[in-house]
């Protein structure tokens, strides 16, 4: 397995053969072969012992497949939104300040100064380019310090995140419907290979078109307690409390396409959200729950843009004013009503691909127990 040859021949049209063309080879040059036994073989291997040969796991027919569709998912949503005149604005991966809570955190001792964060998102950078701009993106890497061993989390994945001036939360569903959309038709017309590789079942993502259902955080709720005993652990839960991943499994298993839940309790969500005007202990913010159990690949919400309240909120989460000033600052010199979200581009992949853990959506995956190879 893998020695490798330069093949020399002609090519010729057949319409028998696999692809429509026959190579009548004329000479064959042996590049290489290994001096050892080549690890990965054709049999069964533990999911362990493949991650610990993951540089080489990923020459295999599927994971081939799996980040070919990683790829093309980050090119058609990169490309969709520079069509919609969207500027690309790139945002600091050593940050001063958390953006969604500091338990979640990879800290790093930057010089004299103290300590520096892995960003958690770009999003509070990303704003700064919308008052600029009006619609801008930033895409990269982002880090978050969860203890979680779930199939789908990373503590290392990257994310998309358009924001946008004067769009009001349902304006920013709008975009996310039809962003998601793009994205999921362009991996039908250019993946299919790729996708009948992975056995995907694509009659689901056929039905992803605009608009998609929304239901609000109070309809899940009732939802949930309405259909107790459908999904293992997804138990009702009072209000006030997040859902956990059996919840949106539950949740998004009663459509037949993404569904928006909206309108979340203020505590449970971060300090930038803008509160609803007719009831203001919920927060104008959505979260996109892919079907199938992939649960959420996008959250987003409308922003505040009060300075007074923002700050407000700031020391309502406990978090230290001085390190935001700059934050405010967007606020006190001038400000609109915006809008914004950000795709886990790792979790959209895993759905359009249909791969049972993220793991396999990214080249090399950093989780709980895997920082190698």
């Amino acid at each position: 397995l893998e020695s490798s040859c330069h093949v020399t021949g002609a090519v010729r049209a057949d319409e028998r053969a696999p692809g429509g063309y026959e190579l009548d080879v004329n000479d064959v040059d042996v590049v290489q072969v290994p001096a050892q036994e080549y690890p990965i073989q054709p049999k069964d291997h533990g999911t362990e012992f493949l991650m610990e040969h993951r540089h080489l796991w990923v020459r295999s027919a599927k994971q081939h497949a799996l980040l070919r569709i990683r790829a093309e998912v980050i090119a058609a949503a990169q490309e969709w939104l520079n069509d919609q005149g969207f500027v690309r604005y790139d945002t600091p991966i050593l940050t001063p300040t958390a953006a969604e809570g500091t338990t979640n955190l990879f800290a790093t001792k930057y010089f004299e100064l103290g300590e520096a964060y892995l960003a958690q998102t770009g999003q509070l950078y990303v704003e700064s380019g919308m008052m600029s701009f009006g619609k801008v993106y930033c895409f990269g890497p982002t880090f978050r310090a969860e203890k979680s061993k779930t199939r789908r989390h990373l503590t290392e994945f990257w994310m998309i995140e358009p924001e946008v001036a004067f769009a009001s939360h349902a304006d920013n569903m709008v975009l996310q419907e039809n962003f998601v959309s793009a994205i999921v038709q362009r991996c039908l017309e250019r993946r299919g290979e790729d996708l009948k590789v992975l056995e995907r079942d694509t009659a689901t993502l056929e039905r992803c078109l605009p608009p998609f259902p929304r239901i609000t955080y109070d309809e899940a709720l009732q939802l949930i307690a309405d259909n107790q005993g459908q999904v293992e652990n997804a138990t009702p839960i009072p209000w006030g409390e997040d859902f956990g991943a059996p919840h949106e499994t539950l949740i998004a298993s009663k459509f037949d396409k993404p569904v928006f839940v909206e309108k979340y309790p203020t505590a449970v969500k971060a300090f930038y959200m803008g509160p609803d005007p007719q009831r203001p202990e919920v927060v104008l913010c959505a979260d996109l729950l892919a079907p199938e159990g992939y649960g959420e690949i996008i959250g987003g919400s409308q922003r505040i843009h009060d300075a007074d309240l923002l700050e407000r909120r700031i020391k309502e989460h406990g978090l230290p004013v001085e390190s935001y000033q700059w934050y405010l600052d967007l606020r006190r010199y001038g400000s609109v009503p915006h809008s914004g979200f950000g795709m886990g581009i790792e979790r959209c992949t895993a759905w359009i691909a249909g791969t049972h853990h993220i793991r396999e959506t990214i080249p090399f995956p950093r989780m709980l127990y895997r920082i190698y190879p």
